[in-house]
């Protein structure tokens, strides 16, 4: 059988949750976060993958990144959560694993569709009722991307810089898109890609990142299967 192509192609950006084993606590105090944030940057500037948007919860992670080198976005998580996973362990005295099995993602069509991530991962401390608004909470991207504050690690997409012409007029918009309420039947759209490693964006989209991986990136209608080939009656 011939082998699949990597499911996270170079350029494409990718929704990227992990969780912690059992749904456990990845994060116990502030230096915790620092350190993965800390981490992060370092192993993402190895393999060479952008990161445009993260949210560290108590139990899981969610990044917004895009990888720019073939293999790079599955070498990076590896990597980090060994070396987070050392760093867990010694400070809390324990042993064994910390990441539930392997992370789930789905690839994100830029152009309409990428934005809607940005909103979806920086609301997730929100939602999740750790603060009343995004700003207030630290260990997101938020405050960067809406608030222009500076970071080594985030680096902007090409449609989030289509914003503005300037930082202002960027983080001028960013935040009015954080005004409108949440669709739920969007918020449901991300959730489900994501846990069932499918694609968010358009048909064509999806279509093209199928032919590109050789993997099934569209939800199964009921009745034939991905790959199903009428074959001729004998």
């Amino acid at each position: 059988m011939a082998r699949l192509q990597r499911a996270a192609p170079i350029g494409i950006p990718v929704h990227l949750l992990q969780r912690g084993n059992n749904r456990q606590a990845c994060f116990n105090m502030n230096g915790d976060y620092a350190a993965y944030l800390w981490w992060l940057r370092e192993y993402s500037e190895k393999f060479q993958v952008e990161i445009h948007v993260w949210s560290l919860m108590k139990n899981h992670i969610h990044l917004l990144c895009t990888p720019q080198l073939e293999g790079g976005l599955s070498r990076m998580i590896q990597a980090l959560g060994r070396q987070y996973v050392r760093y867990f362990n010694y400070q809390n005295h324990r042993t064994g694993t910390l990441w539930e099995g392997r992370y789930r993602s789905c690839l994100v069509q830029p152009e309409g569709y990428l934005l809607k991530v940005y909103r979806y991962i920086e609301l997730n401390s929100v939602r999740k009722k750790y603060v009343s608004k995004p700003s207030d909470y630290h260990w997101s991207s938020y405050q960067i991307n809406a608030q222009g504050k500076p970071s080594a690690l985030c680096k902007p997409h090409a449609e989030y810089l289509k914003l503005g012409e300037s930082k202002a007029e960027r983080t001028e918009k960013y935040q009015e898109m954080f005004e409108q309420s949440s669709r739920e039947d969007l918020l449901e759209e991300i959730r489900d890609s994501t846990n069932k490693g499918l694609a968010f964006g358009d048909e064509s989209f999806k279509i093209e990142v199928e032919k590109m991986t050789g993997r099934r990136v569209r939800s199964l209608k009921s009745g034939r299967p991905f790959g199903w080939r009428k074959q001729k009656s004998s």
